[in-house]
């Protein structure tokens, strides 16, 4: 398939109407939420962080997708 280019936003064609009461639309729209929500969560502070070994890198990882904090507590 070839690459189309376009001159400006108004060429670009845009998505096909989605039919009205599709049970479709519905799964799309929690779909949409669930990643949204998903989004909104991830939370980095701001900055660099070091690790002074693997093992602590993949226990803050393992933190972070358990839903805690990806950053270490202090004094940690």
């Amino acid at each position: 398939m070839g690459v189309r280019k376009f001159h400006s936003v108004e060429e670009m064609p845009g998505p096909e109407p989605r039919t009205p009461l599709d049970p479709e639309n519905l799964k799309i729209a929690f779909d949409l939420m669930g990643t949204a929500h998903r989004l909104a969560r991830l939370r980095w502070p701001p900055g660099v962080r070091k690790f002074h070994s693997w093992n602590e890198l993949l226990l803050a990882r393992e933190r972070e997708e358990a839903g805690g904090s990806p950053a270490p507590p202090a004094g940690d």
